[in-house]
């Protein structure tokens, strides 16, 4: 089994936390452009936790999350859950993507239906550092550059504010390789369903002008104004009612949005991933995440497959400038 602490420590050359005490104003930038910004568990777990520290922290009172690089983030680190993708019947110990380095606690066996969805379900719990932004009562303001795809994407519909450049690609892989994403009750009520169904169903990314149309977004500036233009609204929000009336601000909207099912959603689609191994193929050349993608190289397999969509749906942006 992988070690679990030597995870976390891995992820801290990822991860950049900063405080501007002055204003209150704290910055976490992803800072692996080499992968652009993919997430490793050990990333997700340390994340969370930045988050649980800084929502008690009182010298932070906006949250400003962003990438280093071209890209906001282009999702998880698909090649580090191979095993688990895995169509193999052996068994695979999977505690260390939630956070459990006990010996004493054995994991569920691969054919069981606990296997995958005790790691599902964990997703759909702060802690997991997946929806960890949904519990954080202070103000978070997401920067968006590239690509915003995958867990990036959940952080997006997830934060208080969205400050975008105008080249940014907004959706999720999974829609075309497994058919969901975990945070997808959200982006429907962010996105509206007419248009997120229509981005789940084609597995097309969407452009930041038309996720500014349908209200995801709180602003749309040109990459070179990106970092002003964030600027401008962490130092707004930073100026105006003090901490404690921010906490019971998000406390209201906390409960509204849980009224309107945020967490069920999560919940649901955590069993709803559990499900993934009785989806069966319409064909024998249907892509679906298991051991023949990482078999042949996940990113043959996607640039390949990229090429079956009009190059304007195409999910990397060197594909979509091929005819």
């Amino acid at each position: 089994m992988k070690d679990y602490k030597k995870l976390i420590e891995e992820a801290q050359q990822f991860i950049r936390y900063d405080k501007d005490k002055a204003n209150k104003i704290a910055y976490l930038t992803f800072d692996r452009p080499d992968a652009q910004n993919a997430m490793t568990a050990g990333m997700r777990q340390l994340y969370g936790d930045l988050l649980h520290r800084a929502n008690t922290d009182d010298d932070v009172k906006v949250l400003v999350i962003r990438g280093e690089g071209e890209h906001f983030g282009s999702g998880g680190d698909l090649p580090e859950q191979a095993d688990m993708l895995s169509e193999s019947d052996e068994d695979v110990d999977l505690r260390w993507e939630i956070g459990i380095d006990d010996p004493g606690v054995k994991y569920p066996p691969k054919k069981s239906y606990r296997f995958l969805h005790t790691l599902t379900d964990h997703y759909a719990k702060a802690r997991g550092g997946c929806r960890s932004l949904q519990e954080f009562k202070k103000i978070s303001i997401v920067e968006v550059k590239g690509y915003c795809y995958g867990w990036h994407f959940y952080q997006a519909g997830d934060a208080d504010l969205v400050v975008s450049s105008d080249e940014a690609l907004f959706g999720h892989p999974a829609f075309r390789y497994v058919g969901w994403g975990p945070r997808m009750w959200t982006w429907i009520e962010m996105m509206g369903l007419r248009k997120f169904e229509e981005m789940l169903f084609t597995g097309r990314p969407f452009s930041a002008q038309e996720m500014n149309e349908c209200g995801f977004l709180n602003s749309v500036v040109p990459l070179e104004d990106l970092a002003k233009e964030t600027e401008k609204y962490a130092m707004a929000c930073a100026r105006t009612r003090p901490t404690d009336t921010v906490q019971a601000q998000k406390t209201f909207i906390e409960m509204y949005k849980q009224y309107r099912g945020e967490y069920m959603g999560s919940v649901m689609t955590g069993w709803l991933e559990s499900m993934l191994p009785l989806m069966q193929n319409d064909r024998n050349d249907d892509v679906q995440l298991g051991d023949n993608v990482f078999g042949e190289g996940l990113n043959n397999i996607v640039k390949n497959n990229d090429m079956n969509y009009p190059p304007e749906w195409r999910l990397s942006r060197s594909g979509r400038k091929k005819p």
